[in-house]
């Protein structure tokens, strides 16, 4: 398996490479839900839909466009994936890091996860940004299976998943913006199917803030290869206090991240600008 792996990542990495004019990217990006739109900010940019990509799942979510992204962006060169792959999509775990992996191919130094998440944390608000300081996996590890040596070592670390000079960066960044900006933990289920009150209570009460159902395979993956990591989650529906009424809608996730997602691409800019 690992072999054909391997060639699987390389064979993707060499064609997108190839399209790149010998330049490396600084920092690869990966857009979730509603956040695509941070990718219409890069520069001269060049555009591969997946489907072009050898070995790349296609995005079916909701809010996903579904393409590579290169270009300049802060000052930098860098690569976005504007939507990502999911367990909950049928994929399987190397399926939906092996985006990672190639952006590791292809030299970058620091690593860049958005998601939309819901708030269990009853501080939070709807269109709230959440710094991710650290995580909890109630997914698959992308890891299990013969380890990948090339990448790093059978058993990473993971005491400090997201990197705290990034935090900090972004902390200052955003006092000088006037944007407010939690910091919190996330939580990653499969999906899709949203949590019921008693699992989102439950959710709170073992220390999560938000919840969604990605981004944690692919920080475990860039955390295995050494990669700077850096996360935020958009609040896009408060996950407490349930009304008779209360539903959870993916138009209305989506519709909540897009309206918040130009503090997001402000912060993400200026952080590159300043690495």
């Amino acid at each position: 398996m690992s072999k054909e792996y391997i060639t699987k990542i390389e064979t993707a990495a060499g064609y997108i490479s190839g399209k790149f004019n010998g330049k490396k990217p600084f920092a690869g990006i990966v857009l979730g839900s509603g956040l695509g739109e941070l990718a219409e900010k890069i520069e001269n940019k060049t555009i591969i839909p997946y489907s072009q990509i050898p070995h790349f799942a296609k995005s079916t979510a909701v809010g996903h466009k579904g393409n590579l992204i290169a270009g300049e962006l802060g000052g930098k060169f860098v690569v976005a994936m504007q939507g990502r792959f999911h367990y909950y999509e049928g994929y399987g775990m190397d399926q939906v890091t092996l985006p990672v992996r190639v952006m590791k191919l292809l030299g970058i130094s620091c690593f860049f996860v958005s998601n939309a998440a819901g708030g269990v944390n009853p501080e939070y608000r709807v269109g709230d940004l959440m710094l991710i300081k650290d995580h909890i996996n109630l997914m698959p590890n992308p890891l299990v299976g013969q380890n990948l040596e090339e990448f790093g070592p059978r058993f990473p670390d993971m005491t400090r998943p997201y990197d705290r000079e990034l935090m900090k960066m972004a902390q200052s960044i955003a006092q000088k913006m006037g944007i407010s900006l939690k910091t919190g933990v996330y939580l990653a289920g499969t999906g899709p199917t949203y949590e019921t009150p008693a699992e989102y209570n439950y959710f709170r009460t073992i220390g999560a803030d938000a919840v969604g159902m990605s981004t944690v395979p692919e920080v475990i993956v860039a955390r295995h290869s050494s990669i700077p990591t850096f996360g935020i989650s958009v609040i896009t529906n408060e996950a407490f206090g349930f009304s008779d009424d209360f539903v959870n809608d993916g138009d209305d996730v989506v519709k909540a991240a897009n309206e918040a997602s130009g503090k997001l691409e402000k912060i993400i800019i200026e952080l590159i600008s300043q690495l």
